[in-house]
């Protein structure tokens, strides 16, 4: 159909809402509520336009085009509306921008400049100054600082199904609030941080780590070590202003050591050990009737998720810990052994696009390491220690670069530290969706059927799609498989379980769309073409690496030959699973 936009008659197809048409004319209307893939609500009326014809200005993020519409987008009329709407959100807004986390990465900031804001006329309405919500280990959010767009309310219902926060009150006193104001690390919230990610402004942020960190870094009495998801190769060298996508895995090592850190080591390694792991723990289970389908446990937004929601499916996880957890409990043992360190020296930092990583390092059962020198050193409660100290994002990854004046995309290209920094190309798919699922039946393959795989390439269960499937045969077994990404897909796969239909023997879970590339914890903004540019750098360090299977990583021989003996042995018990508790909603 044919459109006017300023006098420009555009050819545009049927079905485009006036925002999705300005668009392609290369016109772009500012919003603060709309996001593309989870809200359209229409609340902040900044996105106004003028059409010939309507009596009043419409929103042009839910109006559609008709055949023969007139739309003027730069009108004295539109111009004055939008700045009237954006005035009224700041007069109950604080002036702090200068110190708030958001600053210079903020939608509301960045909106103010644009449409030339000089000046406030309107005073406060809101009566009351709303505390800040600190109950979440994972996130803190901050009400006066939230302008009721909703986006944060959407991807916590639309895109994960949870629902751990909605608008509450009327007028004035309306807010964003969790059941009965008790808190996000009260009520059923899976510390996802996708609210975090999609929040336009700093209402909703990670729970800080960098302070602790620091304080670790400048004891010298402390071994420091640091291990980077494989996620973060991805996307710290966009927080330092490189191109989406940017592959970065070695200058963000030498980065790394720039800031202090007595070795860089790569979470890698433990995702290789998780395979091997799990891997046998699948095989068993398939051998000897156990569980099925048996589903993936690295992902501790899941973990919480289907806790709260599904406690009768789970026996269905793997008793696996996740990689990161995994790699405290071994650097605090069998490293601390190798290198003659008392493990209360040992100070562990995890670099994760995750804010549920810093949940998962609280879980009262995460200090095995703890246990395991208990006896031996004769330590008391007071010695107590946790597997993983710290849990740093992306982001706050990034304030730390940038507070040392690191120039990222000047860093020298450095290796990872031995012996925890060798992996294969199987570790570093864990960072998108499908790829802990890949990586498995790159290894379950090869130890249940004695025989190499002709293409380790597993094609079904890569991209973006909701829920992925495939049949694979092993040797004769015939198994399925089942991806999925986002909560909302794995409520249906939970769903199947517990009615008794599942066909499937396998399933890998990711809390976060595209996988822990688009986590919580990473750049603002991540929207599906950015996820895809991640995946696509994620895929091209797997196929470059030398070693592309985890039971082929020699680090990990050496591991079970020096320290663990074999898989699910009586070592690997004790320091690398775990058990599972039903939550209250």
């Amino acid at each position: 159909m044919q459109i006017t936009i300023n006098g420009q008659t555009i050819d545009v197809q049927d079905g485009l809402t006036i925002m999705d048409a300005c668009a392609i004319a290369g016109i772009d209307i500012p919003s603060l509520c709309y996001l593309k893939d989870v809200s359209s609500n229409a609340s902040c009326g900044i996105c106004v336009v003028e059409v010939k014809g309507a009596r009043s200005l419409l929103r042009s993020c839910i109006t559609q085009i008709t055949e023969g519409m007139e739309i003027v987008t730069n009108s004295q009329r539109v111009m004055d509306a939008r700045r009237m709407n954006l005035e009224l959100l700041l007069a109950n807004h604080p002036q702090d921008c200068l110190i708030c986390d958001r600053n210079e990465n903020c939608e509301l900031q960045q909106l103010t400049f644009d449409l030339g804001m000089h000046g406030m006329r309107f005073v406060r309405t809101r009566k009351e100054i709303l505390p800040k919500d600190e109950t979440s280990a994972s996130l803190v959010r901050d009400p006066e600082k939230c302008i009721l767009c909703g986006r944060c309310i959407a991807v916590c219902r639309e895109v994960q199904s949870v629902q751990a926060i909605d608008f509450s009150g009327r007028g004035s006193k309306s807010k964003v609030a969790t059941f009965m104001d008790l808190g996000l690390g009260v009520v059923a919230c899976t510390s996802c941080g996708q609210c975090a990610l999609v929040c336009p402004t700093g209402a909703i942020t990670e729970k800080s780590s960098i302070d602790a960190v620091w304080k670790d870094l400048h004891n010298h009495e402390k071994i420091v070590l640091v291990q980077t998801a494989p996620a973060i190769r991805v996307g710290i060298g966009e927080a330092m202003g490189m191109p989406y996508g940017s592959l970065v895995t070695r200058q963000m090592v030498a980065g790394l050591r720039k800031l202090g850190f007595s070795k860089v080591f790569d979470t890698n390694f433990t995702a290789d050990l998780t395979i091997i792991e799990e891997g046998h723990e699948l095989i068993k289970r398939i051998k000897t009737g156990g569980v099925l389908p048996m589903i993936t446990s690295c992902s501790p937004g899941w973990i919480k998720f289907i806790e709260h929601f599904y406690p009768k499916s789970l026996p269905h996880l793997s008793t696996c810990k996740s990689p990161q957890q995994m790699f405290g409990a071994v650097a605090k043992t069998y490293y601390a052994e190798k290198t003659g360190l008392d493990p209360r020296n040992i100070i562990v930092v995890s670099v994760m696009p995750c804010t549920a990583k810093k949940f998962e390092a609280r879980r009262p059962e995460m200090d095995s390491a703890f246990h395991y020198w208990q006896a031996k050193m004769n330590l008391s409660d007071a010695d107590h220690f946790y597997d993983v100290d710290h849990v740093l994002t992306t982001r706050e990854l990034a304030r730390m670069f940038k507070e040392t004046g690191i120039e990222f995309a000047h860093l020298p290209e450095e290796n990872f530290d031995s012996p925890l920094g060798e992996s294969t190309g199987a570790a570093v798919i864990f960072g998108t969706t499908g790829g802990v699922m890949e990586a498995a039946l790159r290894t379950a393959y090869e130890v249940y059927t004695g025989k190499t795989l002709a293409n380790i390439d597993f094609n079904a269960v890569r991209g973006l799609n909701g829920i992925k499937e495939a049949e694979v045969d092993l040797d004769g077994t015939k198994i399925k498989v089942a991806v999925a990404h986002t909560l909302k897909n794995a409520r249906k796969l939970l769903d199947e379980i517990e009615n008794g239909t599942s066909p499937y023997t396998f399933i890998e879970v990711m809390t976060c769309p595209g996988g822990c590339l688009g986590g919580g914890g990473q750049p603002i903004p991540t929207n599906t073409e950015i996820r895809k540019m991640r995946a696509e750098s994620i895929y091209y360090e797997d196929a470059h690496k030398g070693i592309r299977k985890s039971h082929e990583n020699p680090e990990i021989h050496y591991l079970y030959k020096e320290f663990l003996l074999e898989p699910l042995g009586e070592k690997s018990h004790r320091l690398l699973h775990t058990k599972y508790i039903e939550r209250k909603n």
